[in-house]
């Protein structure tokens, strides 16, 4: 998979590492702030000079064939700018922002940018979002201790319970979206095609959820 990443602080370092670690593609966009130079190429991937907004610079960053972009800029208006054109322009799948001012998130949510706030389990949080492109995360609880995703139910899973998903403090299936309607399940309520499974689960079992979904 390939990922872009615009921003080269701390936390572009570490989701690159991160996604790398992964197995997966990275490059980088710099504007030319002197950021990047402390970057090794084999650890974090190409570095692409340029301005944040220019098309040609996106471009040459691979941008059109991306699987994800992460825009993680010290600026929060820069941030969703190019969100919004990663997302709205390029046609990327998955698109994060990081947010360093809190008052701007309700903002940014009307606006259709999936945020993540720069915590100390940012990083992570966001190589969830890119990397688990299923999922949407709607809530994170607790500084994301536990968080709330939803996700169309995998064909596979079509007609098994509930309790299937279920881990006992771990995971559990909250809610479920049928015909426009939402569902409280019981442990017997079996899961139907085009249905919109909503999942509480904590942030350590993030992985255990994604093995289970790999299976179906």
């Amino acid at each position: 998979m390939r990922y872009v990443i615009v921003g080269c602080g701390r936390m572009g370092v570490g989701l690159a590492l991160a996604l790398r670690r992964a197995g997966h593609d990275v490059v980088f966009v710099d504007d030319g702030s002197g950021a990047a130079e402390e970057l090794e190429p084999s650890l974090c991937g190409r570095l692409v000079a340029g301005g944040c907004f220019d098309r040609d610079t996106l471009i040459r960053a691979g941008i059109e064939q991306a699987d994800g972009l992460a825009a993680v800029t010290e600026s929060d208006e820069t941030n969703v700018v190019i969100a919004r054109l990663a997302r709205l322009v390029f046609l990327v799948p998955r698109v994060v922002a990081g947010l360093h001012e809190p008052q701007n998130a309700e903002l940014y949510r009307r606006l259709g940018v999936q945020i993540v706030a720069p915590h100390d389990w940012a990083v992570n949080r966001i190589v969830d979002v890119l990397l688990y492109s299923e999922s949407e995360v709607l809530a994170s609880l607790g500084n994301g201790q536990a968080e709330i995703v939803s996700f169309p139910v995998p064909p596979l899973l079509e007609g098994r319970k509930t309790q299937y998903l279920t881990v006992f403090g771990e995971v559990h299936v909250v809610a479920v979206g049928r015909q426009g309607r939402i569902i409280l399940p019981s442990s017997e309520t079996a899961f139907m095609r085009d249905d919109i499974v909503y999942v509480a689960v904590l942030r350590e079992s993030s992985e255990r959820l994604r093995s289970i979904l790999a299976l179906t």
